[in-house]
């Protein structure tokens, strides 16, 4: 079964890394790395030199000013899928996509809630996915901007086949919301680390999915 949701990870270090790691056992088996410069969003997460499991694979949401020259040091790591660097944080779009072509991966950009599709239109066609964000990044539990769903229709109507991931305020009710605005994938934060039980959270996610 291809997995719909993405568990998202923010630590400072190691130790808490190490714990969430371990709380995420059977959860899922791709988890979201939110990686936070303090620069391009007001926190810090993962901002050491971290261990990864090799009990999961991961996808790294780049929320740092040039990604660039992280995706450089971290393209040969066995463990990582996915490169989200954000389209505000890159200068020459079509150069950073035939660098991914080039290395073979997936080609993705995260946008921030300000970010109009406009802005990304003319790059569309080259992406396999697009991450919408629905909040203010950098924080577990930021405000829920549902009017950022609105986006989801505008990608997919320029390039049908992308993937649109929408990360932000995911629960139950939410997910259901962004679904139906078109969303393929969804990345949970709060909601899963607040549960008593990850496994169940998700779960509790996967069935509104099914029955909304």
């Amino acid at each position: 079964m291809t997995q719909l949701i993405f568990p998202s990870i923010i630590a400072k270090s190691q130790k808490e890394l190490n714990a969430k790691l371990v709380r995420l056992q059977g959860a899922a088996k791709t988890l979201h790395l939110d990686i936070v410069d303090g620069r391009f969003a007001p926190n810090k997460s993962l901002q050491f030199n971290f261990k990864l499991s090799p009990d999961f694979r991961y996808d790294a949401h780049l929320m740092v000013k040039e990604p660039e020259k992280w995706i450089a040091r971290h393209q040969k790591s066995k463990g990582i899928n996915l490169f989200i660097p954000h389209f505000e944080a890159i200068y020459f779009h079509s150069r950073y996509i035939l660098w991914m072509k080039q290395l073979k991966k997936p080609v993705a950009f995260a946008i921030l809630p300000e970010t109009t599709v406009t802005h990304l239109k003319e790059h569309l066609p080259y992406l396999d996915y697009v991450l919408v964000l629905t909040v203010h990044p950098g924080f577990y539990g930021s405000k829920y901007l549902k009017s950022e769903l609105r986006k989801i229709k505008l990608i997919k109507k320029v390039n049908p086949k992308v993937k649109v991931i929408v990360d932000g305020g995911m629960n139950p009710e939410t997910i259901v919301e962004a679904k139906r605005a078109g969303a393929d994938l969804f990345v949970s934060g709060s909601y899963l680390m607040n549960d008593h039980s990850a496994q169940d959270a998700v779960q509790k996610m996967l069935d509104a999915l099914q029955k909304g």
